[in-house]
């Protein structure tokens, strides 16, 4: 980033660069999770600053974000390379948006929900057995505040409820690998909602079983628990799965 000898500039330019900086990223990594550019592409800095219309300082802070996530490098006398997916910090909550503003939302989305299935059932476990009176009645709470949104037809308040649901059953577990996954489960929660890769009211099904998680976690009964998440993560699938089926858009598999 560029630095001014005075302070009350740097005060004015900052909020703008930040600004030009945001809009760039979001807009060059969503083009590379789509692939385009493709891996083994050589990006142009002066192509960037004129594609973009911003200043050089800016374009090198988006390339140090990038190359920072894995999705490029910068090699002697060839420049600067997009690098293979398989490289890719695919848990950085940054890619993750990117990944399901792209065409691939869909592979991303499968992923993302078997990583959820594989971790939140036994986070719901471990919260059931960890999780003091407070937490497990704060979770019967937001199922309750939940259903009332769902049956309303409220989906801002539902996603955030929802949001929080699912960050507080990771706290609960008292793992502190799991609850460093809350806003990557929150990104895609956020993105498929702003895909339209859900049901825009979510079903008597979906909004029973976040109550029953929260009832068993209450109770200390972790088998329960892990069993409502399995079926609350399948659940989740299977309609998202009859949303892309009929959105004719490939499923990656």
């Amino acid at each position: 980033m560029e630095r001014y000898s005075s302070g009350g500039a740097a005060a004015q330019n900052a909020p703008a660069e930040a600004g030009l900086h945001a809009r760039v990223l979001d807009h060059l990594g969503t083009a590379i999770c789509g692939g385009d550019p493709a891996p083994g592409a050589v990006l142009n800095i002066d192509e960037l600053v004129d594609r973009y219309a911003v200043s050089r300082s800016v374009i090198r802070e988006v390339l140090r974000v990038l190359a920072s996530i894995g999705f490029i490098e910068t090699r002697r006398r060839v420049g600067v390379m997009i690098r293979p997916a398989n490289d890719w910090n695919v848990f950085d909550p940054q890619v993750i948006r990117w990944r399901l503003a792209s065409a691939g939302r869909i592979t991303q989305l499968r992923s993302i929900t078997e990583l959820r299935t594989a971790v939140e059932p036994h986070a719901a476990w471990l919260a059931a057995t960890r999780a003091d009176h407070d937490e497990a009645s704060d979770l019967v709470g937001l199922a309750a505040k939940m259903w009332a949104a769902g049956k309303a037809g409220d989906e801002e308040r539902f996603l955030s409820l929802d949001i929080e649901f699912h960050r507080r059953v990771l706290v609960a577990s008292g793992n502190e690998m799991f609850v460093r996954l809350q806003d990557l489960i929150a990104e895609v929660l956020t993105g498929r909602h702003k895909h339209h890769l859900m049901p825009h009211h979510p079903s008597d099904e979906a909004l029973q079983l976040h109550a029953d998680v929260a009832a068993a976690i209450q109770r200390h009964d972790g088998e329960r628990a892990r069993r409502a998440m399995v079926q609350l993560m399948e659940q989740a699938f299977d309609e998202m799965k009859s949303i892309w089926e009929q959105s004719g858009e490939p499923d990656g598999s």
